[in-house]
């Protein structure tokens, strides 16, 4: 980036008394040009001065003092004032052009701006040290400092017989400023001598100071580091509980007393444990601490009476939820219900398709639910025998306009019912157990009309239980009927099926017999047309090649034909066109597996052989 900086030096190096570096005018070592009033008023405002005339008059009116720099023109140079107020660096892509830089001993000339930049090793970490070689041969340490010295402050200078050295700078960023100068030609004076003149080459240089004040950097900001986690995790830390005070009467009399009130015994208590853990119990203080153990013994009851009544009220809530359980699993039987009444061929074929698709969506979700609420209530005490698999719920027989309709029928009522005795008897079921548990719990006297209504209820259950047993037996007894029917209806079907192969063979045999007997048939008959539909056929066949004059095959045909008439028959068809051999001729096209008989309309080529 600072390769893209352009530096212009138009002014003398002068050995400030303060030692600050500061940057003096002295308008007699100047040697840039006054023609160019533009360019000089570039190189004052990149030094942040105003740009000032040889008669001392401003030459733009528009320079900022408090900005050093004059508004239309933005600075250049990196080590100038007003560097961090330039809006926008300039890109790497753009050329860069370097100009001439004048010092008090020497001239730098730019390199040529065609060539490519000087290559450059790898930065080695924190390197505060230059490589600066193709020195002139007549370069002192003197003008190595007067040239480098803009780039930063130099720690230390080590130069070499051979016309290169190494600058140490004091800190990384002005090592960047140093590699501008690179590709530089140094001339000493205005002497062309060989001895005087050089060409700058300046790279990275590894020295063992750099790295060892890289090293401790960067262990200093690892210490930070620790430092800032350790002091989050302190933060973060769960404060410490408070100390627990030692044993003394005194502190053993207030303990007492808060063991005794219920907001505060859970304090007390604590206390109470950490003074027995320390060993503070002994012969003199033994009682104290038996009666504070006595205090902490007598809230066994109060919890005691706290956790029945919890458990009272999560009984009573349970009983509420399976009743709320109970009644929802009613209303979602309503409406599956209603769905698989609307399912029925009486209302379903009043609906539109899009209406029948919503009725189908939403009775298997309401049926889903309703199994989910209804495994939920059962739970693990349904018996092994009385389970049915989700897959035999979930089944659904669809009502069809075939024989077996009427079994299909059946099968979905014995379904429901069973259904319905499935929710009877757990609800039967549901009611034998909390009398169960509460004549366990209450330890009254036995009242006749309780043991009267839990024997009628066992009676219930063990009828429900037959009679579903029944039902069950019914249900799969129905579905092997509908089963075999399914089987027997596959079967006829093949049947018809084979029936049909036999019958288009026939047909096919018939019509190369009619082809064979045509000539004959001619004869005979005197013309192939017998009636006024076959004449009508011929028209609309002819003008359905005509428009297809590669052919067509006889299904093609007769598809066309069937749109007309549904009574058409293929072989009837064939041996029509058969008969018209100067009408309709048929070619085989295709090869190997695509091969295939078609049809073509020839009528005027047979006119003129008639």
């Amino acid at each position: 980036m600072l390769r893209d900086i352009r530096w212009l030096w138009v002014y003398e190096i002068g050995n400030a008394a303060d030692s600050s570096r500061t940057l003096n005018m002295d308008s007699t070592t100047m040697t840039l040009p006054m023609s160019d009033p533009t360019a000089w008023a570039t190189a004052m405002n990149n030094l942040g001065m105003a740009p000032l005339g040889i008669a001392g008059q401003p030459i733009l009116p528009d320079f900022d003092p408090a900005l050093g720099m004059m508004t239309g023109i933005p600075p250049i140079t990196p080590m100038m004032p007003g560097l961090g107020i330039v809006p926008p660096p300039i890109p790497p892509d753009m050329p860069v052009v370097k100009e001439i830089i004048h010092c008090k001993s020497c001239t730098l000339f730019p390199p040529n701006p065609n060539l490519p930049p000087p290559a450059t090793r790898e930065r080695p970490p924190g390197c505060k040290t230059v490589f600066v070689g193709g020195l002139p041969e007549n370069g002192t340490e003197q003008i190595i400092m007067e040239v480098f010295e803009q780039c930063g402050e130099i720690i230390a200078i080590r130069k070499s017989k051979k016309n290169f050295c190494h600058i140490r700078f004091a800190e990384e960023y002005m090592v960047d400023k140093a590699l501008y100068l690179s590709g530089y030609r140094i001339r000493l004076g205005s002497s062309t001598d060989k001895k005087d003149t050089g060409r700058l080459h300046v790279d990275f240089a590894q020295a063992r100071d750099d790295l060892y004040e890289w090293e401790c950097k960067q262990r200093m900001l690892a210490r930070e580091e620790r430092h800032r986690r350790r002091m989050e995790e302190e933060r973060l830390r769960p404060p410490s509980p408070p100390p627990v005070v030692h044993y003394s009467d005194h502190e053993c009399s207030i303990v007492a007393e808060k063991l005794k009130d219920d907001s505060k015994f859970s304090e007390a208590v604590q206390t109470l444990l950490t003074w027995i853990e320390r060993g503070e119990v002994n012969r003199r203080s033994a009682n104290n601490f038996y009666s504070m153990i006595q205090s902490a013994n007598s809230h066994v009851r109060r919890l005691v009476n706290e956790k029945a009544a919890h458990e009272k009220d999560m009984e009573e809530a349970k009983e509420k939820f399976k009743q709320a359980l109970s009644g929802i699993l009613i209303q979602f039987e309503q409406i599956v219900a209603v769905y698989h009444s609307a399912s029925k061929q009486k209302a379903w074929d009043h609906f539109t398709k899009a209406q029948r698709k919503n009725i189908s969506v939403w009775c298997k979700q309401a049926e889903e639910i309703r199994n989910i609420h209804n495994d939920e209530l059962m739970g693990i005490r349904r018996e092994e025998e009385m389970e049915m698999s989700d897959d035999e719920i979930e089944e659904t027989t669809e009502p069809k306009e075939t024989e077996e309709s009427a079994l299909v029928s059946q099968a979905e009522a014995l379904k429901e019912e069973n259904d319905s005795l499935r929710w009877q008897l757990d609800a039967y079921r549901n009611e034998v157990e909390l009398l169960k548990q509460e004549q366990g719990k209450a330890n009254k006297e036995d009242d006749p009309n309780k043991d009267q209504q839990l024997k009628l209820l066992q009676q219930a259950l063990q009828g429900m239980q037959q009679h579903l047993l029944k039902v069950q037996e019914e249900y799969k007894r129905k579905e092997a009927e509908l089963e075999k029917i399914k089987d027997d209806k596959l079967q006829v079907e093949k049947m018809l099926e084979s029936l049909k192969e036999k019958e288009g063979n026939a047909s096919r045999l018939c019509a190369s017999s009619q082809d064979s007997d045509y000539p004959v048939e001619k004869t005979m008959n005197g013309s192939p047309i017998k009636s006024e539909r076959e004449a009508l056929l011929v028209g609309i066949i002819s003008t359905f090649l005509h428009v297809h004059p590669f052919g067509a095959s006889i299904e093609y045909i007769c598809s066309y034909l069937h749109r007309l008439d549904n009574k058409i028959c293929t072989s009837d068809v064939e041996c029509l066109m058969g008969r018209l051999q100067h009408t309709f001729k048929q070619e085989m096209t295709g090869v190997g597996a695509s091969l295939e008989k078609r049809w073509k309309f020839c009528g005027f080529e047979g006119l003129k052989l008639t």
